[in-house]
């Protein structure tokens, strides 16, 4: 239902630079109150199969909008998780083959992953866009320190096999996503059951999927910022932005 690989970008900011709606704003509505609404008042009873995919998903919905307004600018990442959610529900409201949704949920991790590898092609590679964020590293002295050692043309073959790691957290994501879903989903849309499964399935994405692809993506942050104290030979906090402020 929702994507976990959003799990791995950095925290949103708003207008002014300072984190938006945070890990409980986003495990709240992206996760505990759509599993809630699916697993218990999806039921004849309660709001019914149809009532419960769309009170469920107006939840992570809303607030990907909410992000999209508060950042003052279109965030791939959160247009991709908007996206995601429609899809699913579009997929469950019109009661076509639930492999549809394992295919999604395959297919937007896939596609971050791809955007990272052409991405490196471009001038804007994402994943050196991401790590050497301006507002945590001094990006200038960075790279006349490496300069000063030669180490410069080291220190981009360093980015780039961070990238590759770094897409293959989310080769990994799309391959854990297609089999959580197929395993899960097995009873046909429109019914209260197909409701409570996809409620299994959020409330399982993070833990079975989004845990191992932030481990990887953690080793590719760990791993280019120990080569920045190898090629320069000073430490990190050296280059960090708060360092000029003390």
């Amino acid at each position: 239902m929702t994507d976990s690989s959003s799990a791995n970008t950095p925290p949103p900011t708003d207008k002014t630079g300072k984190p938006r709606g945070g890990f409980l704003g986003n495990l709240a509505f992206n996760i505990l109150i759509p599993v809630i609404i699916l697993s218990r008042f999806s039921g004849d009873d309660s709001l019914g199969p149809t009532w419960g995919i769309v009170i469920a998903l107006a939840f992570p919905i809303g607030y990907g909008l909410w992000d999209l307004r508060e950042s003052g600018k279109i965030n791939p990442f959160s247009v991709l998780g908007v996206v995601s959610v429609f899809l699913t529900g579009g997929i469950s409201l019109l009661e076509l083959d639930p492999q549809y949704i394992a295919i999604k949920e395959a297919a937007i991790p896939a596609v971050i992953g791809l955007a990272v590898l052409i991405s490196q092609r471009t001038r804007f590679p994402l994943v050196k866009t991401l790590i050497l964020n301006a507002q945590m590293i001094r990006v200038d002295a960075l790279y006349s320190a490496l300069a000063a050692k030669g180490n410069t043309a080291v220190f981009e073959r360093r980015l780039s096999q961070a990238s590759l790691i770094i897409a293959g957290s989310f080769g990994l994501s799309s391959a854990l996503n297609y089999i959580l879903a197929r395993i899960i989903l097995v009873s046909p849309p429109g019914t209260t059951a197909f409701n409570e499964e996809l409620g299994r399935m959020t409330a399982l994405s993070y833990p079975v999927i989004a845990l191992p692809s932030m481990i990887v993506l953690l080793i590719a942050i760990w791993f280019v910022f120990s080569q920045i104290k190898r090629l320069t030979g000073e430490s990190l906090e050296h280059f960090l932005v708060d360092q000029t402020k003390s």
